[in-house]
């Protein structure tokens, strides 16, 4: 991993960053003031630069504003955490405009430091991994006639910043088409920031999107930029637009008709230079009727409508994406790509895939783990393929998922398989060795992402019938966790990991907390953990 930089004229300072990022296995680089490092920074290449940033505010020779400005200009996407005294603080707040990831107060608590900086690090890897997807894979396939009239509509606007609506349903590739609009357009060079508003919490949603000031609500031990903030200068993807709350509809309004926001618990206008793409799945003028979305933000939003058409639409399409996932799954497994046969392939062409293209691109990442030969014929497709139409294949996923469970208990035969397979697979499957450890993932708007409880895809609408049977036939909170993963996952939630185990957490803590009457470091004895962790966990998790 690359260094984390940090520039700091107080000697103290800097050992003590250094010593308690080394414990914490990360490599660090330091400087006394801006010019060193900026020369430094200017030697570098992308091996050996910074991973983050992190600079004091008032330095001998230069400002870490000024510094902040001139690392920008030339390292754009750079996190740079600034580092200030509370005396400083209407400074530090100025920074954001700047672009700064956060603010860190001195004097500040090295654990809550550590923590900001490796959650800067976390974000500068997780961009790091969607730029080199971006760059690696091409940006969509299709030579459906449906499909050409959505690459002619992007290559009109290629030089606008009109807002754009694309509409389509779930798993069609509505993020795909917001990254291409924002790559072909002036803004390419700026950040390209995508939220889904259906995966996140009401109550946190608002801070989501706008950011909050330190001290705004329990819990906001810093102030926070939101993804408005984030996106200044380029292209903010508002995924599943449909499902916003009425009030923050018209928070979004504001900012849309005159370009500035308000963090929560903030005074000062912000000015957003964001352009913004909006998806749904759902029939806005549908909701706008029933009384659920406002009339004047759907006109905001739908300058230019993109509709993507659904796979079924496109059926000339499938052999071609087909043989491009199952490529795309054997790099990411690291096996040889498996080929299919013409007869597989025309068997696939009569699938109505109610899943879309995410639904084909799970279905190859189960057959290179699944199926037994190099050459797919349609003996190894999943069951529901043969189903004549989706409501049988739903069924069929639902039992298969069942037998899946049951046949978890068996030796090595992990916690499930995919949805419908049959006794014979699922029986080989739990003998072979390491089964439960196969794991395949679908690359679906956000990025990869678990295809399934047990590491095997969710087939769409035949996940969501297959859950309750997990839970029904395993028993026990695993099998009930299972369930619930099918569940989200099936639904195009982007943030399980985040979603369970902010769950998971939350009883665990509030549980041993009512064990011991709610003596904090009793319960973090109780739970394995240390004093700083659970408190820290109790603030993350708004349990104070």
């Amino acid at each position: 991993m690359k260094p984390i930089w940090i520039v700091d004229d107080d000697q103290s300072i800097r050992f003590v960053l250094e010593k308690a990022l080394m414990r914490e296995d990360l490599p660090t680089r330091s400087f006394t003031n801006g010019r060193d490092m900026l020369t430094a920074l200017d030697a570098a290449n992308d091996e050996d630069g910074p991973q983050i940033l992190v600079s004091d505010i008032r330095m001998p020779g230069g400002s870490g504003l000024d510094l902040l400005t001139k690392v920008k200009e030339k390292h754009p996407g750079l996190p740079v955490i600034i580092m200030t005294a509370f005396s400083d603080l209407d400074s530090a707040v100025s920074a954001f405009q700047g672009g700064a990831f956060e603010y860190l107060p001195k004097p500040f608590d090295l654990p809550k430091a550590v923590e900001l900086i490796r959650r800067a690090v976390e974000e500068s890897q997780r961009e790091e991994v969607a730029e080199e997807r971006m760059a690696a894979a091409p940006e969509m396939l299709g030579q459906a006639p449906a499909m050409q009239d959505v690459f002619r509509a992007i290559g009109r606007l290629s030089q606008s910043n009109v807002t754009v609506m694309i509409t389509g349903e779930s798993g069609s590739g509505k993020e795909l088409v917001a990254r291409a609009l924002h790559k072909h357009s002036p803004r390419a060079n700026g950040p390209f920031v995508a939220i889904n508003t259906a995966a996140i919490p009401k109550d946190l949603l608002e801070s989501e999107l706008f950011g909050h000031e330190r001290g705004a609500f329990t819990g906001a031990q810093t102030m926070r930029r939101g993804r408005f903030e984030q996106a200044e200068g380029g292209t903010l993807f508002l995924d599943e637009i449909g499902d916003m709350p009425f009030d923050l509809q018209t928070r979004l309004l504001r900012v849309l008709s005159d370009g500035h926001f308000y963090r929560v618990g903030g005074h000062n206008a912000i000015k957003a230079n964001v352009r913004v793409i909006a998806a749904t799945h759902q029939d806005l003028e549908q909701r706008v009727k029933e009384g659920n979305f406002r009339e004047d933000l759907f006109h905001r939003l739908n300058v230019i409508r993109l509709r993507l058409p659904a796979l079924r639409e496109r059926r000339e399409d499938i052999p071609m994406l087909a043989r491009h996932f199952l490529q795309q799954s054997a790099k990411q497994l690291g096996v040889e790509p498996k080929r299919i046969s013409d007869a597989a392939i025309e068997r696939l062409m009569t699938f109505p895939f109610p899943g879309n293209v995410r639904q084909l691109e799970n279905i190859c990442h189960w057959l290179t783990v699944m199926a037994p030969a190099q050459l797919i014929e349609p003996k190894d497709l999943p069951p529901e393929i043969g189903a004549s139409n989706a409501a049988s294949g739903a069924s069929d996923a639902a039992a298969g998922v069942g037998a899946s469970a049951a046949a978890g208990s068996a030796p090595g035969a992990g916690t499930g398989l995919a949805a419908g397979a049959d006794s014979a697979q699922l029986a080989a499957a739990g003998s072979a060795p390491g089964a439960s450890a196969i794991g395949a993932h679908a690359a679906g708007g956000n990025g990869a992402q678990p295809a399934g409880a047990a590491g095997v895809p969710a087939f769409g609408d035949s996940a969501r019938a297959a859950a309750p049977a997990v839970s029904a036939s395993g028993g026990g909170w695993e099998s009930a966790l299972e369930a619930e993963a099918l569940q989200l996952l099936a639904t195009g939630h982007h943030d399980v990991w985040e979603q369970l185990t902010k769950r998971f957490e939350s009883r665990l803590i509030l549980t041993a907390l009512q064990n011991t009457r709610g003596r904090r470091i009793e319960a973090a004895q109780k739970l394995g953990i240390g004093r700083n962790t659970i408190t820290r966990k109790i603030q993350e998790l708004g349990l104070e």
